[in-house]
């Protein structure tokens, strides 16, 4: 039986690993959400450029979806080195949407779904699994990723990345899948409200007032 030999702090230690980048990942984007990291790291977006962002925010989820799939399709075919590529592609294109969506949300501000009573409920609990899923994926995902970057494809027969990883696809593609589904109800199908960030509201007032 093949065993993992030691190969430094990451391929040792997995597990301590994806701890410290969950931790500093879970700060950053809870930073951002309680106004830690200073207002000016963001540029004051029009809502075009919220709407730009937007789009391009759903583009790079479907992307990653589908990079997702292909590459569970090509571990169960056997083609490792593709499976790889696709699931760190996919990997790449989730840090691009974190950056656009902490952009857009603390630059721009955030649209509300206007419409129905039915299909509001439906899709305010598409919402909440999503974000949920993207939250508690994390350290999985994370996991996956860094057994996947540190280990050869014998090696990781003796660790858990074929299970993590199955868990972390499905979590996943389900959480980006759900949020396609609520970016087309909110931008498409139904109507928006836009309110404003606080610090695009900050700027447009300086803008406005005489004294600035």
């Amino acid at each position: 039986m093949a065993t993992v030999r030691s190969g430094g702090p990451i391929k040792d230690h997995p597990l301590a690993v994806t701890a410290v980048l969950s931790v500093v990942g879970y700060a950053l984007v809870i930073g951002t959400f309680a106004g830690v990291v200073p207002g000016s790291v963001f540029p004051d977006l029009s809502l075009a450029e919220v709407n730009l962002l937007s789009d391009a925010i759903a583009v790079v989820n479907t992307a990653a979806t589908i990079l997702l799939v292909l590459g569970w399709r090509f571990i169960r075919r056997g083609e490792v080195k593709k499976h790889r590529a696709a699931m760190l592609s996919a990997f790449s294109l989730i840090l691009v949407f974190l950056v656009l969506y902490l952009t857009k949300l603390n630059g721009g501000g955030t649209k509300e779904f206007v419409g129905p009573t039915l299909p509001y409920y439906a899709y305010l609990a598409m919402l909440a699994v999503h974000i949920l899923l993207s939250m508690v994926s994390v350290p999985v995902v994370l996991y996956a990723v860094v057994l996947g970057v540190s280990h050869t494809p014998a090696e990781l027969r003796e660790t858990a990345h074929a299970r993590v990883g199955r868990i972390a696809a499905a979590a996943w593609i389900t959480s980006l899948a759900l949020g396609v589904v609520t970016y087309l109800l909110l931008n498409h199908v139904y109507a928006w409200e836009f309110s404003a960030a606080t610090i695009a509201l900050a700027a447009s007032t300086r803008r406005l007032s005489p004294l600035s």
